[in-house]
Parts: structure tokens; C-alpha cells; sequence
């Protein structure tokens, strides 16, 4: 990248709504990196969380363009049958698979690993998509809160439940998390936002701002096992639960927002690309490695990232 598209990039990525919505989009992918090659994942296995629409079902279609066997995750399997048949038209001869699964529910969790593991020993690639951001604050049967349970707690079962499948075939695990991390710092004093009155906004940042951290933590537990992790943020796209949990935003940006697939491109990317594959630990968007923090004095203190992980293995059990 030259110095002058080296500063264009920056400057899209801090002015935020340029960057974030398909102007920056269409800017990026002018001198972004090479696309992965056509055949990258051919023989390849990949799971993707809330697969059955939005930036989950444009991800299973990238996947299974670049030839891998798509395992699609989903609480709804009536949605998710219906989003497995429309990829499959799509990409004609596509390998795709649908399983279901709470991610927001430990049990359920851990009963989908089981039977995963039980019919693969091997896999290429894990992505945590599934999201939500409830109005009101909401729990899960197991007593934790609906969005810390989705974001935070079941993908961090889900990847260590995975690790021997991860580890057999070297592979690659995204955290989708969101650029609305930025706006809040790595918070452990009140993980089931339990204080004061809720925000459905505030805990998905602060679950966001978790799911980049534990990307971090990851990638140095896995990284003997050779596997790489990374989390990364779509921009704002157009997708169904942006329009559902946010539709004045979705009203007003509307014209501005990505669509599925060019939210989704990074995902794919990272999956199938040589150059991530170089690299474990990084936050990206548009095919970029991004600072997790705007200014350079900010920073998550090592005390709280600790305490983060010990949270996650107390509420879920796992064994690390």
C-alpha cells in the first residue's frame, strides 16, 4: 500500500461514517489485498454461527465459493433450512450442512460440540457471528444475561469444546464483533449488567470490547495447537437485526449501508486469504489490521483482561 492510499484508509477508518458504510467500501477495495484464491478452501471444513441470514448467510456463501464444506449454526432450523437451500442456489454444488444450536445456552453448547466432534475430527475454520442486542435486559435459563451469554460466554465454550478439531487441521477462528467497541472500554465489575438501568446498546459494546480481547488471549493459548484467531468488524451493513434492533439508525443511514455480502467480505477473507494466515491476534476491517483503541494512551488493563478469561472459564466450565 502507498503512502497516499496508506493515509486515505486512516483517514476513512477515524472519520468513522465514510469508512465504516460502502463509501469506504468501494474506496478500499481499489487497492485493498488479493482476494483469496477461487479453489482456497476446496476439501476445507467451516462452522459459522447465526448462519441463516444477514452477514452469516453472505459469509456461508463466500465460504462455499471459495470451495468449503459450510456448516451452518442456527437456533431457528426452519430459518436455517430455508438460508441453506437459498446459498445452495446460489453456488451451485455447494457442500453445506445445517446444525442447530443456542449459542446463548451452555448446554446447548456443549451438546453441539459433542455431536460435532463425534462426526468430524477436523476443523478448517470457526466463526462466531451469532449476535443479538436485546431492549430490555433478559436472561438465560442458566441465570446469565442474554447478550455476555451470546457474544462472550457460548463462543468461548464453543472454541474450546472445538480446539482438538481446530488444532488437528491448523485452522483459522473469527469473532465478528462490531466498531461500536470503540465506544466502550474492557469492563468486568458488572459482567451480567445487573447495576443501574439497562442498555441494550452499552452491553452489546461492552460484549463486543470482550469478544476482542478473548480474540487476543486466544490466539496465544492456541497458537502452540498452530492456530490462528483473529476478530473483525463489518462496517455498518444493512442485515436484518440491524434493521430490528436498530431501525432509526437503519432509517436514517439507510442509502449509506453495506450490504450482507460486502459486510461479510472480510470474513470470508480471513478464512481463505494467505496474508491472515501470517499474523494471530489482530482486529481487521476491510482486509486491515486495525488499532483496538482510537487514541494511543487508552489501553485494557491487564488486571481486567485477566479477570475477562477467569470469567469466561468460572460461567462455563471449560477446562483451559
Amino acid at each position: 500500500m502507498s503512502v497516499g492510499t496508506n493515509i486515505l484508509d486512516t483517514v476513512l477508518d477515524r472519520a468513522i461514517v465514510p469508512g465504516y458504510t460502502k463509501i469506504g467500501y468501494a474506496m478500499r477495495s481499489r487497492f485493498w489485498p488479493a482476494d483469496a484464491r477461487p479453489d482456497a478452501l476446496d476439501g476445507c471444513t467451516v462452522l459459522v454461527s447465526g448462519a441463516n441470514s444477514g452477514l452469516g448467510k453472505a459469509a456461508v456463501t463466500g465460504l462455499a465459493r471459495l470451495g468449503a464444506t459450510v456448516h451452518l449454526l442456527v437456533r431457528d432450523a426452519a430459518k436455517g433450512e430455508r438460508a441453506r437451500r437459498e446459498v445452495a442456489e446460489q453456488v451451485p454444488g455447494a457442500h453445506l450442512e445445517l446444525w442447530t444450536c443456542d449459542v446463548a445456552n451452555l448446554a446447548s453448547v456443549r451438546e453441539f460440540a459433542a455431536k460435532f466432534l463425534a462426526a468430524h475430527g477436523s476443523l478448517d475454520g470457526l466463526v462466531h457471528n451469532a449476535g443479538t442486542l436485546p431492549p430490555r435486559r433478559e436472561e438465560t435459563a442458566e441465570g446469565n444475561e442474554v447478550t455476555l451469554a451470546t457474544h462472550v460466554l457460548g463462543p468461548f465454550l464453543l472454541t474450546g469444546l472445538l480446539r482438538p478439531a481446530l488444532a488437528h487441521a491448523r485452522g483459522r477462528v473469527t469473532f465478528v464483533t462490531s466498531g461500536g467497541m470503540y465506544t466502550s472500554p474492557l469492563r468486568t465489575d458488572d459482567p451480567q449488567y445487573t447495576r443501574g438501568e439497562y442498555a441494550g446498546g452499552k452491553a452489546y459494546a461492552r460484549t463486543k470490547r470482550m469478544q476482542v480481547v478473548l480474540a487476543e488471549q486466544w490466539a496465544k493459548r492456541l497458537a502452540d495447537d498452530g492456530v490462528i484467531v483473529h476478530s473483525t468488524h463489518p462496517g455498518w451493513a444493512d442485515t436484518p437485526g440491524v434493521s430490528a434492533s436498530l431501525p432509526g439508525f437503519t432509517k436514517v443511514m439507510g442509502p449509506l449501508l453495506r450490504s450482507p455480502e460486502q459486510g461479510a467480505d472480510t470474513i470470508v477473507w480471513l478464512a481463505g486469504a494467505v496474508e491472515p494466515g501470517r499474523v494471530s491476534g489482530k482486529f481487521w476491517h476491510d482486509r486491515r489490521v486495525r488499532p483496538t483503541h482510537y487514541l494511543p494512551w487508552q489501553h485494557d488493563d491487564p488486571q481486567t483482561r485477566k479477570e475477562l478469561w477467569d470469567l469466561c472459564v468460572q460461567r462455563t466450565g471449560l477446562v483451559v
